[in-house]
Parts: structure tokens; sequence; C-alpha cells
């Protein structure tokens, strides 16, 4: 910051205007009276032209530096009001002064709360603080006026006004000396009572020429002196009154007048004032100033002489020796005028008043030590604020400068209430002195220390110390909020509501939008309390309004709140609207604007909304959803319909510029029906504890039709919000309980074409007071680029086009269960009406899950279910059926000509199975269009959405085994468990799907199922056989040409129970996506097999929640592998028990090999033996892998091929080292080739075969051989990377008996 002179700064300025020399006026009557003429007494007409601005003085003090003075003023005070301000009279004074400041600082303000200026700075501070405070810290240094302990309020010269009217105006000039008109601080020695005399005399020349008056001039020019008497002419003025533009006196009338500003001086003329300046300035320059610097030589010579230098100095102090140890006095000692402590500081406030300011600061220096040794302590307090003053001014020291003003402001402040004017002054200073310093939040701290015991002059010092934190750097604005608010609360304790109101509404610029909810509250309450008191009702509910959703105070809180606004209201006597109320609370984020254009809804419960969401961002993003699933998004059924609706040039566009396409090209809003209602669901939240009446709660529409407009804005009409002629709106009440939410459901239904527009929303809150929440958004206006779309405006979202009436669908599914077991397979209805006369055509229909819900024929419409599933006789002709039903995702068309008109339903049979547990949302879409080409709508969508939820119910798994001594023959396990936990189940089918699989019990159903049922958490297993079907051929268009038995019933044969047919719709259809659904990763195994088990309530379902008791259930179980042991299996074949007369010669026994490829590929085989090492058919010590499954030998491994010899007693491979003896010799060879090599195609089998000699009767494991195997690398089975492409099989064990015969 530049440095500033300092007599530049405000507190220079202040001193230069309050430490001035005083004049000491007397008058009499007869010059108060011709003064009244202009409105003004006759100080107020001198005091305007007291101010020095341009005056040129040579001054000399006590130096023989002369220096020149070019601003100088002076202070008029009339003789009666020279004396000690009496304490409760200035009290009042500053009451009065305040509350004036008060009424007007309150009719400037408006409703407008402040904003926070973040730029202040020192210089602009007075600009943007309250004027307030300027006059009242004038008022507050001049209340301490005329101490006994200070001499720049003594009057330096005395003017004494005779009127040339008065009676021996000499004598009146001898009368003014008596002493009992003098004030008392003259008489009682206190000040010099002989003081310099300036003799005037004043002349009304509307009494007459002045030729009187200079015969009264001349006589008192030769009583009293020449240069001492002046002639003063005023109210020359003698025609008519003048009016002054820039009236001089009427900054300086402080209290109210009758006479208006503009009258004041209205006889004084130019040259009347031009006279007053003269006059003033001839005393200044002539009389005071250099009667002031005679006054100083003189004082500072007897000052000289009897203390400065080293030997008066020693001799004071022994003087004063002794005086330090005497008890504390509040008064202290008492110096008459004439002492030499007097003449000291009168030296010193004269110098200070000349502003020869190092003489005033020496002086002030010496006394101040001989005051602190007398215990003088009021006297001591008042030098030490003049050097405080004095160094500030100097600018030498700011140390000691502060130290010498708190110095001086803690001493005041110990004598209690004889200094507290005086500490108020003294601290005024201080304060001014640290601003003009920026120490601002020193000085706030200064402030709160004058604040006293007094209300309101706490109130007003704190409203100081605010404005000091404000202007701090960086801001304090936490305690410059937290300081107007107690200012405001002393304000309120001495009933200056006004003033309290002014700070708690600058409070709010600092607690509006912040987290400080609390004393926010309180804020708003009280401004709210004194409005009210005011009986300004209208801004006493604005504030009330802000603090009714106050869900963070108490319930006794809120009820004080909520009581108080309800009074406030009920006073008012009329009903208030409140724009944005705040009770309740309206979550705008759970809006919902529902309405249908081309596309429509089924019934309420299963409705999908298309919502306008109102995002954080203040962005809207049209969604679609349902009261209970509200985040389903549009998305979902666009894709559903995308297959169904007219195709269009662009590939790809989204949904609302589809709509823009095809149906309203000409305009950019919604689009509604009229006579089809447009509703909007909101959330309405109570924040508070207790319980609040809301009624009349309806939507603000403005509607318009071609014809006129008619609107409804309720924003200033109490009317209801219904046009009967034009559209119709909803109307709800209801009682919201503490923390309550609840959802609201409001429609407005147009009656003709035209345009609707929803405004927002109404309500009354406990029937004394209408809130309104308009949906609308204000937006920054954005640059518009040209040939570049913009999006719409949010609010745009709210306004519709009404076109006429056009025929809409209605639909049901009936009866679709809301809960059902897993399994459950129904038959349902689809059911359309239209009740327009218009009908609809080309219906289209598709469905978002095949997987539950699939799409019947027409002639299923009347059949007997579940008789339908009856196997038929001819099962080739049902599976010719069946395959021709089972359809792809694609969208459904009705048969050509179908129509829907009236009131006679249409009816499409539908099948449902519950696939899985869970809670499952089925969607479907039916496309149809108008028959009224006229209609802007060429096309509509019916969609319905239903919720079901399925329940556990049978488990079922499979284990398949492969038939060791047989080819494709396998052994399979059912593991069936019941997850119901009251539900008993009646398995009556296990069906094979397809034809090349025959399958057949193990055991006896009734073995299997004693009790004919499955009880809740039952579990049961039983066993199957499965082979590949022997008569099973195909042509070429794969069907089979002989049945095959692929269904086994697991309940006792009788009338009741069907033989369902597995083959047929809808059993195949619902097959064939749970074939899809259950797809396994081995896409290219041949070797899988599928089941259905069919099951059924045992009793009926009493549960609630089942509508409709189920009749059929199936589980499917898809993709079982059969290939266990991998791609190739094989089957040894041949005697088990044989007959040899080994007598004659050894034995030779031939048997074959069958090796089956079930893979999808050419198998490479090859089978190598191993002669045996011992009669019992021991294994040789040749590595061979067990099983094709072993991970860590499967695989394809070179092998060493072995030459084809003559079987001999030394072939068998003996270990390293051993001597291979007689009982080792082998018992049996294989005779024929040791290694056998082949192909096999996919899905084919082969015969090789393989030949053994016996040597000596006995039992042989032939099982010393191994097979290996290869598929190529690029085969049809290489999908899947992980799938095993070779592998090495140890043989099975296979025991031959050979017996010697007889």
């Amino acid at each position: 910051m530049a440095t500033m002179d300092p007599l530049m700064t405000p507190l220079g300025q202040m001193l230069l205007e309050e430490i001035t020399p005083v004049v000491m006026l007397l008058s009499t009557p007869s010059v108060e009276k011709a003064s009244l003429k202009n409105g003004l007494s006759f100080l107020q007409t001198l005091t305007p032209f007291c101010s020095f601005n341009n005056i040129d003085v040579p001054v000399r003090t006590a130096s023989d530096q002369p220096y020149r003075l070019h601003k100088f003023k002076l202070r008029l005070f009339y003789a009666s009001d020279v004396r000690r301000p009496d304490l409760q009279v200035a009290k009042e004074q500053l009451k009065q002064v305040i509350t004036e400041a008060g009424e007007k600082e309150f009719s400037e303000s408006g409703s407008d709360l402040p904003e926070i200026n973040h730029e202040l700075s020192s210089s602009s501070e007075y600009q943007n603080t309250p004027s307030l405070f300027r006059f009242l810290n004038k008022e507050l240094v001049r209340v301490a006026s005329f101490s006994d302990h200070e001499a720049f309020d003594h009057p330096v010269i005395c003017l004494l006004a005779v009127s040339s009217k008065d009676e021996q105006p000499i004598n009146k000039f001898v009368d003014f000396f008596n002493t009992n008109k003098l004030p008392s601080l003259l008489n009682d020695g206190s000040m010099d009572p002989k003081i310099s005399k300036h003799y005037l005399l004043v002349h009304d020349n509307q009494d007459g020429p002045a030729d009187s008056a200079s015969k009264i001039l001349t006589e008192m020019r030769n009583t009293f002196g020449t240069s001492d008497c002046s002639l003063l002419c005023i109210n020359s003025s003698l025609d008519a009154p003048i009016k002054h533009q820039d009236n001089p006196w009427a900054s300086y009338i402080t209290d109210a007048s009758p006479t208006p500003s503009q009258d004041l001086g209205c006889f004084l003329n130019i040259d009347d004032i031009n006279e007053i300046k003269d006059l003033l300035q001839n005393l200044s320059s002539k009389h005071i100033i250099p009667n002031m610097e005679q006054k100083i030589r003189i004082l500072n010579q007897q000052v000289s002489a009897t203390r400065k230098g080293f030997k008066n100095q020693i001799k004071n102090l022994w003087w004063r020796k002794g005086k330090e140890d005497g008890a504390d006095s509040l008064n202290g000692p008492t110096y008459n005028f004439n002492s030499i402590e007097s003449q000291i500081r009168l030296l010193g406030d004269y110098a200070f008043m000349l502003r020869d300011y190092e003489l005033a600061l020496s002086n002030y220096r010496l006394i101040s030590t001989d005051y602190k040794i007398d215990k003088a302590w009021k006297r001591y307090a008042g030098v030490q604020e003049m050097m405080g003053l004095t160094y500030f001014i100097l600018d030498q020291s700011r140390k000691e400068a502060e130290y010498c003003m708190e110095n001086a402001f803690n001493t005041y402040l110990k004598l209690g209430s004889l200094g507290q004017l005086n500490a108020t002054r003294c601290g005024l200073w201080w304060i001014e002195m640290l601003k003009a310093r920026d120490q601002y939040k020193e000085a706030a701290t200064v402030y709160f220390r004058i604040c006293g015991e007094d209300i309101l002059h706490s109130a007003v010092m704190l409203e100081q110390a605010s404005y000091c934190y404000l202007l701090s750097r960086p801001s304090m604005l936490r305690k410059y909020g937290f300081h107007l608010v107690l200012s405001g609360e002393q304000y309120k304790k001495c009933d200056q509501i006004k003033h309290a109101i002014r700070t708690y509404r600058s409070a709010l610029s600092v607690f509006r939008g912040t987290s400080w909810s609390y004393i926010n509250d309180h804020v708003h309450f009280h401004i709210g309390q004194w409005y009210a008191f005011l009986g300004m009702y209208d801004v006493a509910v604005k504030h009330m309004t802000e603090i009714l959703a106050c869900s963070h105070q108490s319930k006794t809180t809120q009820e004080l709140f909520l009581g108080d606004f309800l009074q406030i209201v009920e006073k008012t006597g009329r009903t208030f609207e409140v724009t944005k109320l705040q009770l309740p609370v309206i979550n705008i984020s759970t809006l919902r604007v529902i309405f249908e254009d081309n596309r429509t809804f089924a019934s309420s419960s299963a409705t999908l909304l298309k919502s306008v969401k109102h995002l954080i961002t203040k962005d809207f993003t049209w969604l679609v959803g349902t009261m209970d699933h509200a985040n389903t998004r549009e998305g979902l059924w666009h894709s559903l319909e995308e297959e169904m609706l007219p195709s269009f040039s662009a590939a790809k566009t989204n949904w609302l510029e589809l709509q823009s396409k095809l149906i309203l090209k000409k305009h950019s809003q919604n689009v509604c029906v009229a006579g089809e209602a447009v509703k909007v669901t909101i959330e309405f939240r109570n924040p508070l504890q207790i319980s609040i009446p809301i009624s009349n709660v309806t939507l603000v529409c403005k509607c318009s039709s071609s014809t006129e407009v008619r609107s409804n804005e309720n924003e200033s009409s109490m009317e209801k919000n219904n046009d009967v002629d034009h559209f119709m709106v909803s109307e709800v009440n209801f009682l919201i309980g503490g923390g309550e939410t609840t959802m609201i459901e409001l429609s407005v239904t147009p009656r003709e074409e035209g345009t609707l527009e929803i405004l927002g929303v109404r309500w009354k809150l406990s029937g004394t007071i209408v809130g309104f929440y308009n949906f609308e958004l204000d937006h920054p206006k954005k640059n518009i680029i040209k040939r570049r779309k913009t999006k719409p405006l949010p609010n745009e979202k709210f306004k519709f086009v009404v076109i006429k009436s056009i025929p809409k669908l209605q639909g049901s599914i009936h009866p679709l269960p809301e809960k059902a077991y897993a399994g459950d397979l129904r038959q349902l209805v689809l059911e359309l009406r239209n009740p327009s006369v218009f009908p609809v055509k080309n219906l289209k229909m598709k469905i978002s899950h095949p997987r539950f819900v699939i799409i019947g024929k027409q002639e299923y419409m009347n059949s007997d279910f579940p008789g339908c599933l009856r196997k038929k006789t001819d099962s080739l002709q049902s599976d010719k059926d069946a395959n021709s039903n089972i359809m792809s995702d694609t969208v459904f068309l009705f048969p050509e000509g179908t129509s829907v008109q009236g009131e006679t339903p249409f009816l499409w049979p539908l099948w449902f199975r519950a696939a899985v547990p869970g809670d499952i949302s089925l969607y479907m879409s039916i496309y149809y269009e108008m028959g009224d080409v006229s209609s802007v709508i060429k096309y509509r969508t019916l969609r319905l959405h239903y919720n079901v939820q399925v329940l556990p119910s049978l488990d079922v798994s499979f284990q398949i085994s492969p038939f060791r001594l047989r080819l494709e023959e396998f052994l399979v396990r059912l593991d069936v468990v019941n997850k119901t936990s009251s539900e008993s189940f009646r398995v009556c089918q296990l069906s094979s799907v397809g034809h090349q699989w025959e399958i057949s019990l193990v055991q006896a159903p009734d073995t299997i199922f004693p009790s004919q049922s499955l009880m809740a958490g039952q579990a049961i297993s039983c066993f199957f056989t499965l082979k590949k079907s022997r008569s099973f051929s195909t042509l070429e268009n794969d069907m089979p040409t002989m049945p095959v038995r692929s269904d086994v019933r697991l309940v006792p044969q009788s009338s009741d129970d069907l033989v369902y047919d597995i083959n047929s719709t809808p059993l195949i259809n619902f097959h064939h996506y749970e074939r899809l659904q259950q797809e396994v990763s081995f896409e290219g195994d041949l070797n899988t097999v599928d089941f259905v088990l069919i099951s059924r309530p045992f009793k009926s379902n009493d549960n609630p929640g089942f509508s409709n008791p189920s009749f059929v259930m199936s589980h499917h179980a898809c993709h079982f592998s059969t290939a266990s042991t991998g791609p190739i299996s094989w089957l040894v074949d041949g005697p088990q028990i044989f007959h040899h007369d080994f007598s004659a010669s050894f034995c030779e026994i031939s048997m074959k090999m069958h090796i089956h490829n079930s893979s999808g590929a050419t198998a490479f085989v090859r089978i190598d033996t191993f002669n045996s090492a011992g009669n019992v058919g021991h294994m040789n010590s040749v590595n061979v892998v067990q099983s094709a499954t072993t991970d860590s030998q499967a695989g394809w491994h070179d092998i060493t091929p072995v030459n084809e010899h003559k079987v001999t007693s030394n072939a068998v491979e003996t270990q390293p080292g051993k001597a291979l003896s007689l009982e080792s010799a082998s018992s049996y060879i294989w005779s024929g080739s040791s290694s056998t090599n082949l192909h096999i195609d996919a899905m084919s089998s082969a015969e090789i075969p393989l030949q053994i000699s016996v040597f000596s009767p006995g039992t042989f494991d032939l099982s010393n051989y191994v097979l290996n195997w290869k598929l190529p690398s690029n085969g049809q089975g290489d999908s899947d990377e992980t799938r095993q492409h070779s592998g090495k099989c140890q043989g099975y064990k296979y025991y031959l008996t050979v017996l010697q015969s007889t």
C-alpha cells in the first residue's frame, strides 16, 4: 500500500475538524431574532463559514522558523454549551440519532438482500458502510468535549454579538461579563476566564439603513478598541426570499426543522454571505491565530524556565517525591488553570491546533510523567491519548502510537463511568489509526472492547466491528456474519427493530448458500417475526417460508416455526401464494411425465412411463420406467420394436428423431391425443417430524385451441385449475406424516386439438397458503451456430401438441399368474379391444423373452389343455408339425386381414412357461396401423409389461455312464429334488428329445415312487438305460421311418395320466429356446442327448398368489454328452470259455474288435498288442495310459513300430540283467499283427480281427493292448481349443477261460 499523508486519512481529517480552536458566542435576543428570519440561529448562520480551505497565514510558535497554515477551522459554541456533558442527556441524544438513522436506512433499503462486495478497500470503506457510522462516531467524539483535563476545548476567544436595535448596546457588551452568564468552567478555575474578546454589532437591514449602526460602531471602537470591534449587516434581501441552490446551511442542520432546507438563509443575499466570510476569516487570521501564537511563546518561555533543564527536572522529581506511594483516587488531584501542569497541557494543545506537532509532543511527554506520579489518571490518559495522535500525524513510530492509545484506553476504562465517554472517543480514534494502516482485524477487537454496558452502544460497535472483519484481507466472512447477528440481537433488546432487520438481512448475504443451517434458520425466523411486528406481512411470510423445511431442527422447534408462520399468515386475513414453497419438499428428480403418442400402454399395473427426469446437472433426459422399475430405459422398448416399425432412409436414429420424421415434422413439441390423459407423477416429502395437511394438489397448465386461448396460470390466481371446455385436471388431498414420502399422480386431459403446456404444480398448505413449483428452468443463452441443430430447451419437454382422437388398442393377457413354480406350463389368451369406431389393421407382435412366452396358432384357441399335448399314434406327423412351429426371435405377423374394431374382443393363444426361478419382467409390444388414413399418427404400438415371480420347484440332474461290454449303450442316473417348502409333485414322464435314442427303466415305477409323489424337500434317484436306436435310419428329409420309444412313464398306467408328446407344440418350441439358453462350449459334440421331465402338482394349489392351479410342468436338461471317455469307443467280441485238447496242439482262438468314432471328423486309430509275461496274463513293463481322460498321460505319442515275428519262447521282453526262467514263459501270445492302423470316418464303426495262441489251459486277461487315436486339428470339433485331439487308452479287462477237452 502506498504511503499516505496521515492528515489525509479519515483520522487526520477528523482531527482537523474536532481538535480546533473554540470560539465562545454570546448574543442578545435581538440578534437571534434577526437570524431566525432565515430559519437559523445566529450560531448556525456563522457555522458553515468557519472552515477555511484556502487561507494563507504565516505562523511562528516557539521556534524561529515560521510555517504557513493553508487550512483552518473554528468551532463555534454558545456560552451555555461550554460545559461538561451530561452522560444521560448524551445517551438520549445518541439514541435519537440512531433511531432517525434507522428510519432513513430502512426506508432506503430494498427487499433484495445486500450483496457482499469483496473488492472493498480502505478508500471505499465509507462508501460501502452505513452512513450512520460516520455521523454517530462524530457525535460520540463530541459528547466527550469540554472535559476539565483537556485544553483544546477551552475557548480561545469570545465573540460578543449585540443588535443595533438593542438599547444601550455598549452596556449590553459590559453585561456579558457578568460571571453569572459565563460558563461554569470559566468560573470554577478549570479554564482561564481572561480570554480575548471581539465585539460584533449585528444590523438587520430590514429594520432600516445602517447609519445608526455606524454611529454605534464608532462608539464601540472608542470604548473597546478599534481592532476588536466589527459590524455585520444581514437580511439584505428586501424584495423577496432567496432560494439558494447549493444551500451552505443544509448539511449543518441536524435537528428536525419546520423550515425546508432550500428556505434556510432566505433573506441573506450574496453580499451578506461574503460579509460573514470576511468577518470570520479576519477573526481567524488577525485575532485567533496571532493570539494563540503569542500564548504559545509565553507559555513556552515559562515552561522552559521552570521545568526544562537538568536542574529543573531534579527539582520537580524531588518535589513530587512520595506522591507515588499515596492512595489511588478516581478524580486525582485538582489542577487550576494557572498551575504549571495545566499550563504545559495548554501549551501542548495550542501547539497541536496550530500544527506544531513536535512542540506539542515534547510538552505531552513532559507532563505525562507528572500526571502519572500524581496519579491523576484521567489527565494522564488524556495526555497519552494526545501523544498517540501526535505520533500518528508525525508518522514516526507506529509502535509508540499504538502503545500510547492502548495505555490511554485502558486508563480511561479503569475510571469507570467517569472515563466512559473519553474511553469511547479514544477507542474510535485508535480504531481509525488501525484502519489507516489496514489493520482491520485489530480494529474489530477494539470495537468489541468499547462496547460497554449500554446495549444500544454495544449494538453499534458490534456492527462496525463486523465490517472490519469484512474489510480485512482475506475477508473473514464468518466473523462478519456472526458479529452482525450479535449486533442485531442488541438492537432488538433496545427496540431498534429496523436496525435489527438491517443487520440480520446483511448477515443473510453470508449464510445464504452455505451449510450453516441453524444460524440461517435463526436469522430468517427473527427477520420474519420483526417484519410481522412492523406489519409488513408479505416480507415476513417470504422469510418464514425459508425455514419451513427445517428437517435438522428438533420437533419442538419445527412446531414453533410452523405455528408462528401460520399465525403471521392468519393475521393478514388472506391466502398467500408462494413460489417454490419448501413444505412439503418436491423431489424434482422423481418427476415423470406420462403421456401416449404413437406409443400406448396397457393397464396401470403394467404401464411403462415415458419420463422426464430432472437431473442434478440441470439437464433433462428422456427415460422410460414403471412405478416399480423407474430405471427401465426407452432403449429396451426401442430394441424390441425396431423390427416392427416402418424403415427410414437413415440407418440408425434415436427415438425422438424417429418420431419427428414420421408423425410431426412441423412441430418440435411432444404429441398427445385429445381425450387421453397426460399424467405426472412426483414425489412429495415431509422433512418435518410433524404431520402436515396438503390439499388441492393440482397441475398448473396452459391450454390453447385453434379458436381462442384459455389459460389457468395459477401464479396469480386462486381459481381452480379446471376448464371443462378445453381440459380437465385431477385434484388430490392427503395428510403426510412426519418424515414420510408420498408419490402423487396428477393428470390433465385435453378435450380438443391445440397446444397444452404443463407449467408446474400447486398445492395448499394447512388451508392458508398456496405453494407453486414451476417446472420451467432458466438456462443461459447460447450462441447458435448456423446450420447446426440445437437441442430443445428443457421446458419444451412440458409442451404438447394435442391432436384429434385416434384409435387406441386396449390389451391384456389372461390368465397370466403373478406367481408360478419353475417349469409351469400354461395356455394364455391375448385379448385386444378397440373402443374406437375406426378399425386398426396390419397387427404385428414381438415378445422380449420367448423362453417364457411364445405365440401360438389360431387353431389352438379352443383346444383342450393339457389334452392337446397327448402323444398321437402317428408320431412322425406330430414331429413334422412340431418342426414347423419352431420359430426364431423375429416379428410375429397376425394373419392378413386381421382387424380390431368395436367392442368385440380379438383373442389369440399364447403359451407360457416359467423357465427359471426369479423375478421375471415380460415385455410385449403390438404394432398396429390406423384405419383412418387422415390421422396424423399413422401407427401406434401397444406395450404390455408383466412381472411374474417364479419359485423353485424340482431340481433335475443327470449322470451318464457308458456300458463297457456294449457299444452305444449307457446307464443314466436321474436325481430329482423337491426345492419347495410345502408343495408335492407327481413326476409323470421322462423323455429323450429326438429319434436316435431309446430309453427304458431299470426298475419298476412302483419302486421309484411308492407314494406316487415327491414330497416337499424330498430327493429321489432312479436309473435308466439309454442306447442308440438300432432301427433308426434317415431319409433325405431327415424324418425317421419308424417310431422310437423315447418316453418312459414314471407312474403306474392309469387313464388319468397322459403320455405327453414332447415333440409337439409348445413343448418342442420351449425346448428349442432351452437348448439355446443351456448351450455348452463343446458345440461340435454330436454325442449329446436332451431330456424332458414332465411333472404336475400332486394336489390343487391353495397358496396365495397362485390364481389358477398348474396342470403340466416341464423340466428341460440339454446337451448331456455320452462321449465321456473320449470320441473313440471299442468292444472286444469273442468267446468267454473255450475247450481245447492241448495234447494234440496249442489252441488258436479268433476274436473281433469293434471300434466306433463318435466325433464329427475322421479319426486315425492304431492298436498295439503286447505278449503276456505269465500264465495269469500279467502285463509286461510297457507304460500305457489307463484312461483317455488322464490329463498327465493323454495325447498322441510316437511309438516305435513292432516287427511281426513268430511267437517263440524268448519273444517276451525281460528285465535287463535277469535270466528268464521256465515258470515265466508266456501261456499265450497274440498271434496276429502286433500293430494295426486304420482310419474311421465320422460317426462310423469298424471291425478288426484279433487272434491269440494259447499253450496251456487257464484263465487269461486279454487287456495287454493299447489303443492310440488322433483327430485332425482342423476338424469339425476344433471349435474349442481345450478339447483333446489325441489320446492313448489301455485295453479293457477281458477274461478268457480255456479248458482241457476230454
